[in-house]
């Protein structure tokens, strides 16, 4: 039995493909627009799940949308009528496209795809709760669902037991951890669903000096978790922006302009709202261990992307185990859109993987073979070296050991918004230098922003105060006490950025932490591989790893594309599956765009 699973027309639009309850495909349709976040109909998303499945549309069984339309709307026009009028030039800018497309999905959906047969809506939270249980390793498990809002809801929790999901809580709109986080993301100049990364990467170089506004003026707290906000410092519910001038007089001013420099506000602001959100989390999360008296928990909804919270969950949290779904966002609903209607809807048996999910490293996407990869190179005439296996993994190990830069393209693209070792950018972690470089040369983003390292599962624990696997990097942990080095204490702020930390500097954030990804060899024998010839050659079994993209564009998908952000950076090597491409031996892109100045200007 085939089942599609869909999310689209907010953020991150995506497809899955499930056949029997094994998960087939699934991507984000972004990776194939090159839109960042793409929010429209996912239809090559679906184009590549179902050809990966070898299938066509007539040979799906069902369709599930992972979230019910006509309640969404509910909500918005009860949201309308609360505030009005106040609401009416974002009522004007949102009604065209309701009333024409977003209202009528079930009659899209079966245009779109010629498809007869039933076409299933789960609610927005059950289908994040949906990918957080029915992919874990877990036989029973308690589940904790955070987000911005999804119909009315903003955060669920419940328990999940053999093959069903149940639901025991919620908090509502417009009461929302996820659009509280998103406020300040806003505030401090950062784009909203795209921008909360760079204010969780901020946080550690400030102060929390406004803790007690927060919790004073914009929130009442209570002891399990829930909260009210105070609605007349916002403007999301009925506005086009977050927050208004109430809000800008509690924190010194207007919001940070995007691009302007970074002030201490900002890092404090940031430190502050993480503090916040951290708390939050888990009192939550000791009110959901108190409700269901389990000892497994399960996360999604995009607010589980928060690894420095998930960290403290783990650390401080009452649940034995925590499992969390690596594409958490809106594009991890099209998966638990598709697995609820297999074992919800259809009441399938669940056979839960001892000891591993059935996500399978979450490596669901695109791959393409060397035969398809020489084929490239060769049409267009671009120079490389082929290695076998073993000769590629020490050649590559030494590259990384003499601090180049390496673009890393392998197997099946990931699904979520990490890259995990398929399509990345890689370096050496011991160097000083190195955050800097890939940072202003490679990516082109902001010089404070930390990079994630990748470390061997087996020894993991010898860099990391960390003794779980944390295979999707979604778990911050302290680098070993032993490996720190003395600070500069004289320094403060942004100043602290090229201050060595550790041994490895490069993935050693201000605080001493890092966002792990552990590399096992069952998931991704190539990764482990490469990691364990580095390992073999300097001692060190971490290295640097940030997503293969650049500022403003969605993770490569396809070689073509690899080669070229590899052209356009200063990137020194790309390796596309066993092909080496140096680039001294390359010649330039034919084109007159100043390709750094369009990224830094983004």
């Amino acid at each position: 039995m085939n089942i599609l699973g869909i999310s689209a027309f907010y953020h991150d639009s995506a497809a899955c493909l499930i056949r029997d309850g094994q998960i087939i495909s699934a991507a984000q349709e972004e990776r194939f627009t090159r839109k960042k976040h793409d929010h429209d109909f996912p239809t090559n998303a679906i184009e590549y799940c179902l050809k990966e499945a070898g299938i066509d549309q007539q040979d799906l069984d069902y369709v599930a949308f992972y979230d019910k339309p006509f309640q969404k709307f509910d909500r918005l026009l009860n949201t309308y009528l609360t505030y009005a009028p106040l609401g009416f030039a974002s009522f004007l800018k949102a009604m065209p496209l309701w009333l024409k497309q977003k209202l009528w999905i079930k009659d899209f959906i079966a245009d779109e795809l010629q498809f007869q047969g039933k076409i299933l809506f789960p609610e927005h939270h059950q289908s994040h709760a949906a990918s957080a249980f029915f992919p874990s390793p877990f036989q029973d498990a308690a589940f904790l669902t955070i987000d911005g809002v999804g119909e009315w809801t903003t955060s669920s929790y419940g328990i999940g037991e053999n093959n069903k999901i149940e639901i025991m809580g919620e908090l509502h709109f417009p009461h929302s951890l996820g659009l509280l986080y998103s406020a300040f993301t806003y505030f401090t100049g950062f784009r909203v669903n795209s921008g909360e990364y760079k204010l969780m990467g901020l946080a550690p170089y400030g102060n929390p000096e406004y803790v007690h506004i927060i919790k004073e003026k914009l929130i009442d707290l209570k002891d399990d978790g829930s909260f009210k906000m105070d609605m007349q410092y916002f403007n999301f519910a009925a506005g086009l922006t977050m927050t208004n001038k109430k809000f800008a007089k509690l924190f010194g001013g207007p919001p940070r302009k995007p691009e302007s420099d970074i002030s201490q506000r900002e890092m404090d602001i940031a430190r502050s709202i993480q503090e916040v959100t951290e708390d939050i989390l888990l009192k939550m999360v000791s009110h959901v261990h108190k409700e269901t008296r389990k000892s497994n928990l399960v996360l999604a909804g995009g607010v589980a992307l928060n690894c420095v919270g998930n960290g403290r969950i783990l650390r401080e949290g009452p649940f034995e185990n925590i499992w969390i779904q690596p594409a958490a966002g809106d594009a991890g609903g099209a998966l638990g859109a598709a697995l609820f209607t297999w074992h919800q809807y259809l009441d399938q048996a669940r056979e839960p993987h001892a000891q591993r999910d059935s996500q399978s490293g979450s490596y669901l996407g695109p791959d393409f073979s060397d035969i398809d990869i020489k084929a490239y190179l060769d049409s267009n005439k671009i120079p490389y070296h082929h290695f076998e296996d073993r000769d590629l993994y020490t050649s590559v190990a030494q590259l990384i050991a003499d601090e180049k830069v390496i673009g890393w393209f392998q197997g099946r693209m990931e699904f979520g918004p990490r890259a995990l070792g398929n399509r990345s950018i890689i370096g050496d972690a011991r160097s000083p230098e190195m955050q800097s470089t890939m940072n202003l040369k490679i990516k082109y983003r902001e010089s404070f922003r930390p990079f994630a390292p990748s470390v061997l599962s087996e020894r993991s624990s010898d860099i990391f105060d960390l003794e779980e696997e944390s295979p999707y990097m979604l778990l911050v942990a302290q680098v070993k006490r032993e490996l720190w080095r003395e600070e500069n204490t004289d320094k403060s702020g942004l100043d602290m950025i090229n201050s060595p930390r550790s041994t490895v500097p490069a993935i050693t954030h201000v605080d001493q932490s890092a966002r792990i990804q552990t590399v096992n060899a069952t998931d991704n024998p190539r990764y482990h591989a490469l990691i364990s010839s580095f390992y073999e050659l300097t001692g060190s079994p971490v290295i640097i790893n940030t997503s293969f993209n650049v500022r403003g564009e969605p993770i490569v998908c396809q070689p073509e594309e690899a080669f070229t952000c590899f052209m356009r950076t200063d990137m020194d090597h790309l390796v596309l599956g066993n092909y080496l491409l140096n680039k001294s031996e390359q010649t330039a892109l034919s084109d007159d765009v100043d390709w750094k100045k369009q990224y830094e200007l983004d």
